[in-house]
């Protein structure tokens, strides 16, 4: 027995009809490989057009159309798809659903873009016919509605993460949203709004496409086209993101048609309009001559993956409408492709080229014939060959060979067509182009989504450059490519990559802050606060430097801190150096002076043993100014401070001892006096020793608890770490400080109240002046200290030491050097007794 023939429907939008007759209409890439025959027995797969009617004359922009054009259009109708798929449902010619007495014409499949698919599942779904689908597959994904769909389109899931990722690549954080207003786009509207929103994308505007059926009239028509334009064009998103269908190109080749005619005009600003995997490049015979330049040059757009199908164009060539005899659209699409008719077609006027079948497709302006399969023609071309290849399983396995009393012939069991299903979830097979084609557990095709950049070109043709992939299959830090040296940007940009943002980058060295009641991509620019940088465009707060580097002035980098403290290669240190040792030769100048005219009266009035251990004390403590300078050190930082307090000890309880000597000098010389037995040198030693104890035992509990050691100090100084001598426990310091206080002022008032006293050189009253030095110095250090930063504190305690150093050398010895050197008659016994007279 013959095997029937089984007839697949491909509802595609390949083909428009339209009322009148001169002006059919096509859209898109008709698709004459569906032509071709798979032999699998005597299994034949033809093309089969949806009734489908859009604009019953074609309107064109200088004059408005009439209200009886729109009246008479109808746009994609459901009520029209339903028709149809009753009509495949029952006998050629009548409309008799389950009734069909046409063997050869059984319906096994059917092959429709989203739109339409939609809204045949509800009659197809009864009869389990396999639905495959190249458009969006949102909703019935969503409803779980078709168990007997397939979808020629990925997960589109990746296409929406593919949108995320490709404007989180280029920074467009400030987008308009354009949508058609289906039911296929809910997903879409509330999928990305938040997913958007969380990786820091926000909208312009959500707008969805008036409906493009219905229309109240020409006046709604055109105002309708013209407030979206608008919109675009006013927006301050540079970046707008569409949404949409096969039909939506000529909504947006419309609104920017509608837009060139208005009386008051707008001024076209650059965008880059993105575009989803389910829209394509469709465009009726009106529109044949419109721009294409402000919408789609330099547009990105998603496409399903494709590759060049070995012999497509070969097979373009070879079209010729006068020998397919079984094609019933290709004379139609001929005569509006090349504008031109043939005699049997229609009425023939004089002034009508006559069409003569030998007419080139590859010379027609990509706006009219694409020559290159697109993204929908791949999926429909592996569509029908994913049906071929379930047949051939359905085939091969139903027949099976069998012996019956009529010779052996071989029959074909009772089939059930709709176990297809079997056999289509389990397709997996190499198509010619080499690509492998199957289906995940969803009946969603396993591919991915190119990246396509339009490029037009004056004579109304175009070209769509891959330029990126989303491959969900690979690992997941490849799964976005692209090549921005490859894009071409609308001729607004000057070729330069467009910016999508609210606001102008608040660049390095300011920080973002939200405005009030704006989205959050919108915010001013406010400068970082001292001490802090940023060295990025639109960092949300400015941070602090690591602890060893600092802002530079114009706070967008760190630079490492220099390292700081008091040394011998800058003047600072030098200067200081050289007055401690300048002040050291000074003192043992007095020193010698002193020891030569030891003999002398003036010398030997002054008690020589504390006089020498006052030199030698100053001495030392010019010369442990030094340990202050230089780069602290353990050793240094544990002598510097100890040092200091015991030898300034020593120094002041010798200026007070020589005090007190003087008070009891006066208080012997009465008659009767009991001060004479506390005269003499053990008085002096006893204060000079106990004073200098005092001392160091405060000086050893610091250094066995816990004494000074090396530190850095990160933040006393902007722009230098610097080296000191922590002070460990900071109260022994001051101890320190406070014990030579103690001793500085008894000095001082001993000598305040001794200074009239008579005396033939006035110690006391010299004694006076240098200790009202020593306190003022001493007392002025101490705030001096605690403000300063950094090696400056060092600075201020030597010149602290130097200075008070000086004051005693000055006060007490300048006069006497003075009387030995230049006056050496008055340093004589009969003068020193004729001052005391």
């Amino acid at each position: 027995m013959t095997v029937p023939h089984i007839v697949i429907l491909l509802v595609s939008l390949s083909q428009l009809e339209c009322k009148d007759p001169a002006l059919k209409c096509s859209i898109g890439d008709p698709v004459p490989i569906f032509h071709k025959s798979f032999q699998s027995g005597d299994l034949i797969i033809a093309g089969i057009i949806s009734h489908i009617y859009i604009l019953s004359n074609c309107i064109t922009f200088g004059k408005h159309p009439s209200q009886e054009l729109l009246d008479d259009i109808i746009y994609f109708s459901p009520s029209r798809t339903y028709q149809a798929s009753m009509d495949l449902l029952s006998t050629r010619k009548r409309l008799m659903p389950n009734y069909k007495c046409d063997a050869k014409r059984n319906l096994l499949a059917v092959i429709g873009a989203s739109d339409v698919d939609v809204h045949m599942v509800n009659v197809l779904n009864i009869y389990k016919i396999p639905q495959l689908t190249y458009g969006s597959a949102s909703v019935v994904t969503e409803n779980n509605q078709s168990p007997f769909s397939y979808w020629m389109l990925p997960n589109v899931a990746h296409q929406h993460n593919g949108i995320l990722r490709l404007l989180l690549y280029f920074r467009w954080v400030w987008i308009g949203l354009f949508y058609l207003d289906t039911e296929s786009t809910e997903q879409f509207i509330q999928s990305i709004i938040p997913s958007f929103s969380q990786r820091g994308v926000c909208f312009d505007f959500i707008q969805a496409f008036p409906d493009i059926g219905f229309s109240d009239g020409i006046t709604e028509f055109v105002a309708d086209r013209l407030e979206i334009y608008k919109m675009a064009m006013r927006s301050t998103a540079t970046s707008l993101v569409v949404h949409g269908e096969i039909q939506t190109m000529m909504y947006l080749r419309t609104m920017y048609q509608v837009a060139k005619y208005d009386t008051a005009p707008i001024k076209t600003k650059g965008k880059v309009w993105i575009m989803t995997a389910q829209m394509e490049f469709t465009s009726l015979s009106f529109q044949r001559d419109w721009d294409m330049d402000i919408i789609i040059h330099g547009a990105l757009s998603f496409a399903v993956h494709s590759e060049e199908v070995s012999g497509f164009f070969r097979f373009l060539q070879m079209r010729n409408p006068t020998l397919q005899k079984e094609d019933g659209f290709i004379k139609a699409f001929w005569q509006n492709a090349f504008l031109c008719t043939f005699p049997s077609f229609t009425a023939v006027s004089k002034d009508v080229q006559m069409c003569t079948g030998e007419e080139k497709l590859e010379t027609l302006p990509a706006a009219v014939f694409e020559t290159r399969m697109t993204g929908h023609s791949y999926s429909i071309y592996n569509a029908v060959y994913s049906v071929a290849r379930a047949l051939h399983g359905l085939h091969t396995f139903h027949f099976r060979p069998r012996t019956v009393a009529d010779g052996g012939r071989r029959q074909l069991l009772n089939q059930q067509f709709w176990e297809v299903h079997r056999f289509l979830r389990a397709v997996s097979f190499n198509n010619s182009a080499g690509e492998r084609v199957s289906f995940d557990q969803n009946r969603e095709l396993i591919s991915g989504f190119d990246i396509l950049n339009w490029v037009t070109f004056p004579n109304q043709s175009f070209v769509r450059v891959k330029v990126g992939r989303i491959d969900p299959d690979i690992h997941t830090e490849n799964l976005f490519t692209i090549r921005e040296d490859a894009i071409v940007w609308p001729s607004m940009f000057n070729q330069t990559r467009p910016l999508s943002l609210c606001n102008e980058n608040c660049h390095s060295a300011y920080s973002r802050r939200k405005k009030e009641g704006k989205p959050f991509c919108c915010y001013d620019c406010i400068p970082c606060p001292e001490g802090k940088i940023s060295n990025e465009n639109d960092m949300d707060d400015c941070f602090p430097c690591a602890e060893d580097h600092y802002p530079n002035n114009k706070q967008n980098r760190c630079l490492p801190k220099d390292i700081s403290y008091l040394s011998y290669e800058e003047p600072l240190g030098v200067s200081l150096a050289f007055f401690s040792l300048a002040f050291s030769f000074i003192t043992v100048l007095v020193l010698r002076i002193f020891i030569k005219h030891q003999d002398t009266p003036i010398v030997k009035a002054n008690n020589q043993n504390l006089t020498y251990t006052l030199l030698i004390s100053l001495l030392l403590s010019f010369l442990c100014a030094l340990l202050f300078i230089g780069h602290p050190g353990k050793e240094t930082c544990l002598l510097r401070q100890m040092t200091f307090g015991i030898i300034f000890s020593v120094a002041v309880s010798c200026v007070l001892a020589k005090t007190i000597i003087v008070v009891l000098a006066f208080m012997a010389t009465k008659p009767g006096s009991r001060m004479r037995k506390w005269m003499g040198n053990q008085l002096a030693i006893f204060i000079v020793l106990f004073s200098s104890l005092i001392q160091a035992i405060i000086c050893t509990v610091w250094g066995a608890t816990c004494p000074p050691f090396p530190d850095f100090d990160m933040h006393s100084m902007t722009d230098a770490i610097v080296v000191e001598c922590n002070e460990g426990w900071v109260t022994m310091f001051y101890c320190v400080l406070g014990f030579l206080g103690f001793l500085a002022t008894v000095s001082f008032t001993v000598a305040f109240l001794a200074r009239k006293l008579p005396d033939s050189f006035n110690e006391a009253k010299f004694i006076t002046f240098s200790m009202l030095v020593f306190c003022s110095v001493w007392l002025s250090f101490v705030p001096t200290y605690l403000s300063t930063k950094g090696k400056y504190m060092v600075a201020v305690e030597i010149f602290s030491i130097l200075a008070s150093s000086a004051g005693l050398l000055g006060c007490i010895f300048s006069p006497k050097c003075y009387i030995i050197l230049l006056r050496p008659e008055m340093n004589s016994r009969d003068q020193l007794i004729w001052r005391k007279r």
